[in-house]
Parts: C-alpha cells; structure tokens; sequence
C-alpha cells in the first residue's frame, strides 16, 4: 500500500451492554469495561480477527459503549484485543482515537413514547438506550486528529431544523408535548465531523448513527427522526442551505465546499430503498453532488444469504439491507476498491461471521482512497 493510499471503514460491532446478558437484562457500561479487561471474549475477539483481516486505517466503530474512562474502554479494547494477534492475522495498532457522550439512555423527563409513563429509559430517553452511552461510538485511527477543531452536534435540537418532519397522533395533533419538543435533540447518538491529518491534507470524518427508524407505532416517530437525522448530513454539505446548523460549541454552519470528507456510519437505511425507513434523506445524500457514490462495497456472502436478490452484493447486515456506508467526497480522492467483510460459506474465514453470536448483525464495509493533490 502506498503512503497515499488509506482504508477508511466503518463497521457495528453491537459492543453494547445488552449484548452480553441474558434476554431481559440491560446492564451498563460496565459490562463492556469487564470484558475488555480480559482479552478473550470470543465475540470480540472475532470482531478484532476482521478488523485486522481488513486492516482499516481509519475505523468507526458504531455500537461501542461509550465508557469515559479510556483505560477501561477504548484503550483496553486496542490494548488486549487489536495489538494481540487474533488466528493468523497480525496484530494492529491505533494510536490516536476519539470518542465522546451519545444521547442514547441519556434520560428525559418526558413520556416521549406517550404510554402514559415517563420511565426515563428505553424510549423515554432522548435516544433510545437503558443507560447513558449506550450504542455509542469510537473513531480508531492511525493518523493525528485536530482534536481541537472537532465539532459534535449532540444537543442540536430538532426543532431547529428548517422543514424538519413533524411526528403527528392519529387526530393530528403534534406527538410530543411543546416541553420536550423545545428540548428534543436531532440526533438519537450525535453525529461528529472529525478533521484528520493524513499526509499533509485535512480529511473530516462525518459519523454518526441514526435510529434504527422501527421500534414505533403508526406515527413512525423513529422512521421520521432517522429521516431527519440523516438530512442533517445533506444540508451540512450544502453551504447554502447549512446556515441553520450549530455545534455543541455554538459555532454554525456546515462544511466548507472543497473540502475532503468520508462519511462514516451505519445510517439505517437503504440507498437501494429497501427496508423500512424514509428514504428520501439516505436518497439525497447518496446521490448527493459532492459524494462519489462510484464504487457501491460487495461481497460475494450477501450474495449468498439472499441469493434471490438482486441488491443483496450490496447488504452490509445479516438481517439483508444495506445499512452501513462509507462515503467519501469527489473532492481530494481517487477510489482504488472497495468490499464488504462477508465471506462465503465455503470460505474459511465464514465463521468469523456465521451466526450473530460470532461477532455482530452487521458486516465491516471499507473503502480504499487515494489521496489527490487537489
């Protein structure tokens, strides 16, 4: 590989409390610390396996919880999982990451599902989740990140949004009450524009990680949040219409035209219009004038799990959608390659993605950028 050649890949990893106890049970960030501890969870040890099979040099993980003490969470999980060697993979390294607070299992004080209890979980959290951090994120990357020109959008309200989508009760009247409306964030996680310095050039990592838009009634409260949480990223590349937008440092607007971005993250939705959601956002964004959608990742398992489908190269879940996205701008790249991590069932490597216990529902999807001197 050469020096201007880097892999960006974003992959859900379903590293979240819940995931490890028995049904029922919800835990906490704990959980994760635990196991992170040891080095020889099996789960995530397969999960390391293909994170060094595909070798990213810049990865999301969505779905890690989001553990404030880095000892305990991400530096733990590079110490005793990625830097030892998993099967015949070498061993890999991230010296620098980012992570920071989510809006899932962060509570409200409202009955935001209208069941006539505000529990301040579950559903009643600003962002679906039974504990702050839930299903939260990590960015690994082998190259410095300007930490100081981060910019995350974790309490942009909704409201703020120009033409947002109104959620409406079957005799159309507004879902949420106007004191939760006034305080509801956009973003059920946060979504996050990252600036790395990768050989002389500023890359921005846009991730995030919209509601899954089920897990509703009639009024479709997630599908329409998913829709919005994604239009975001429209408008944020599109400086006339980005005005609007404001960071959790009060700093508006989106990001500069030209700029280099790869937009990260698993979306919950189909650019191919499968599935449930809205997809008029992922539609707009896919196909948006700065994105180069050229090079759609595949594999030859997806195939496989659906062979009836004409879109299943493209599914990046076990549950056959396509879900997750890397997305990088026309603007400062050329793109090399691209894939899915899904071996076949007559591959060796299958087990590491053989049932949902092995390592996650969704696939790890990379991208490889060249980049340009422009």
């Amino acid at each position: 590989m050469s020096a201007a050649e880097i892999t960006f890949a974003t992959f859900n990893v379903s590293m979240e409390a819940q995931n490890y106890l028995p049904q029922g049970e919800t835990g906490d960030a704990t959980v994760l610390a635990k196991l992170l501890q040891t080095g020889n969870q099996p789960q995530i040890r397969n999960i390391a396996h293909i994170i060094q099979l595909v070798r990213p040099d810049v990865l999301l993980l969505n779905e890690f919880d989001y553990i404030a003490d880095a000892d305990k969470g991400v530096k733990a999980f590079i110490s005793n999982y990625l830097q030892q060697p998993q099967g015949s993979a070498a061993a890999i390294d991230y010296p620098y990451f980012y992570y920071s607070t989510v809006n899932t299992g962060q509570p409200s004080p409202f009955d935001l599902d209208n069941d006539g209890k505000a529990t301040g979980t579950g559903a009643d959290a600003w962002g679906y989740g039974f504990y702050p951090g839930q299903y939260g994120m990590v960015l690994l990357s082998k190259y410095p990140i300007d930490t100081a020109n981060v910019r995350t959008f974790q309490q942009f309200k909704w409201k703020d949004m120009p033409g947002f989508m109104p959620t409406k009760k079957a005799d159309g009247r507004p879902w949420y009450s106007p004191d939760a409306w006034a305080e509801f964030p956009l973003s059920s996680k946060s979504h996050w524009d990252i600036p790395l310095h990768i050989n002389g050039k500023t890359v921005h990592v846009l991730a995030s990680h919209p509601t899954p838009p089920v897990f509703d009634g009639a009024e479709n409260r997630n599908g329409i949040r998913n829709h919005d949480e994604i239009r975001l990223w429209v408008d944020y590349l599109t400086p006339q219409n980005a005005g609007y937008i404001y960071d959790d440092n009060g700093k508006k607007g989106g990001l500069a035209a030209g700029a280099r971005f790869v937009l990260l993250g698993d979306l919950n939705a189909s650019a191919d219009g499968e599935g449930d959601a809205l997809n008029g956002a992922i539609s707009a964004l896919y196909n948006h004038p700065r994105i180069n959608n050229a090079m759609p990742p595949k594999s030859a398992g997806g195939v496989e799990n659906t062979p009836d489908n004409p879109k299943a190269a493209f599914h990046t879940a076990g549950w056959r959608m396509r879900a997750d996205y890397v997305l990088p701008s026309k603007a400062g790249f050329i793109l090399k390659d691209s894939g899915v991590f899904w071996p076949a069932k007559a591959d060796a490597l299958y087990p590491l993605v053989g049932s949902r216990g092995a390592s996650s529902d969704h696939r790890l999807v990379w991208l490889k950028l060249e980049l340009s001197a422009e």
